[in-house]
């Protein structure tokens, strides 16, 4: 009886250093559990300066440019999130109505449009919602 006790003691010591390296991870700059340096959460684009600033740091971002009244966005939003979790890119969102000029730049006309960024350049764009395998492929051949 005791193997089995002893087990369960080494399984949740496991669990919880694996929750601790997790959580330090996230408070030293937000990255995801496996250590590659992109960000677990999308980040919240605030202006030219900080979209600038995201894309000379990280080789592949992917930008999510969304309406907080756009209904496709808020469908489109838990694939984004996922992707940021699992995938080797940095994820960024742009509100387009708080960044009107970023929409300009990147002739965003209609929500929700992803692009793709390699090395700070645009490389490809999607507009409207496209599923989470198309994304992901696109990534993974940056």
């Amino acid at each position: 009886m005791s193997d089995a006790g002893d087990t369960d003691d080494e399984e949740l010591e496991s669990i919880r250093q694996r929750k601790r390296e997790e959580l330090l991870s996230q408070a030293d700059g937000g990255t995801d559990a496996d250590g590659d340096g992109t960000p677990a959460d999308p980040i919240h684009i605030d202006g030219a300066d900080h979209l600038d600033t995201v894309l000379s740091e990280h080789e592949v971002v992917l930008a999510d440019f969304y309406a907080d009244w756009c209904g496709p966005c808020k469908m489109l939003a838990p694939t984004i999130e996922e992707i940021a979790a699992e995938e080797d890119a940095t994820v960024v969102k742009i509100d387009i109505d708080a960044n009107q000029d970023l929409a300009q730049r990147f002739g965003v006309r209609g929500v929700p449009t992803v692009h793709l960024f390699r090395g700070g350049e645009p490389a490809q764009e999607w507009v409207g919602i496209k599923d989470k395998a198309t994304y992901v492929s696109a990534i993974r051949a940056a």
